[in-house]
């Protein structure tokens, strides 16, 4: 057992005194083992789980989540404590000092009267900051982490902001059509397919941009109104294996479960 004092209520500091002592001698087997790597999943998961707690504006469940993502951010800095590389108090004064310094507007004598002013003096500053010299190097700074569509949206903005964009919707709308008709044609003869598939995607974000869409949250509410449309096909069928049934009866139980949601 380790020397812990158990209290009523803790603070930040008692997390990261928490994860030193679950790395330590007499310490969570499990934990010790951790790296970087073998943890990144759950950074990415942890920061999902609490994006889904704001989609259902859940106040106790965000709270909760933004702990484990908050968990996540001393696990990590633990590690790299151990490694000599920084710590906590660095992580907490970098973002510190990166607030500052790209709110000039705040912080500073740089005039912003609006939200969009502001966010043109937090990119200048960010771009500045970064030794981006030129909007190929904003592009390429952008995470390939981030999910595909996602990572898309914010190459289309950053290259809409240097000039590089459509001046209307039907233009984007018709990309998007021409890129459909392309996939066909690679579908058919078998060549290029994902090449093409990518395309018409890039295609979707961009057409789904002049709407003032995020394509990420429009897929996301796609895929819940196919779980939805299924589950009534299944309901239709009476507990019958859907592979029984002939395409045509399949189509007709969709169109009805469609018709039901107008």
């Amino acid at each position: 057992m380790v020397d812990f004092q158990c209290k009523p209520r803790y603070g930040l500091q008692d997390l990261e005194q928490i994860m030193t002592l679950l790395r330590g001698p007499g310490g969570c087997p499990w934990d010790r083992e951790q790296t970087h790597q073998s943890i990144r999943r759950n950074l990415l998961e942890e920061a999902y789980e609490a994006a889904e707690a704001i989609d259902r504006r859940d106040p106790g469940h965000l709270r909760e989540e933004l702990g484990d993502v908050l968990l996540q951010v001393v696990f990590h800095a633990e590690m790299a404590r151990e490694e000599g590389q920084f710590t906590l108090a660095d992580v907490v004064d970098g973002v510190c000092r990166k607030l500052v310094f790209r709110h000039p507007h705040v912080f500073g004598t740089v005039p912003a009267g609006d939200s969009a002013a502001a966010l043109e003096a937090w990119d200048a500053r960010k771009r500045r900051e970064k030794g981006q010299k030129s909007t190929a190097d904003a592009l390429d700074a952008v995470a390939r982490s981030l999910p595909a569509l996602m990572r898309a949206e914010k190459l289309q903005d950053k290259a809409s902001k240097a000039g590089f964009d459509w001046r209307e919707a039907a233009q984007a709308a018709d990309k998007l059509a021409e890129e459909a008709e392309e996939l066909k044609t690679a579908l058919r003869e078998g060549t290029n397919v994902e090449e093409e598939l990518g395309d018409v995607l890039f295609a979707a974000v961009k057409a789904g941009r002049f709407a003032g869409l995020d394509s990420e949250l429009a897929l996301h509410a796609a895929c819940e109104k196919f779980i939805r449309r299924f589950r009534e096909v299944e309901r239709q069928a009476g507990g019958t294996p859907l592979d029984r049934f002939p395409l045509e009866e399949l189509e007709r139980m969709w169109a009805q479960a469609k018709q039901q949601e107008t």
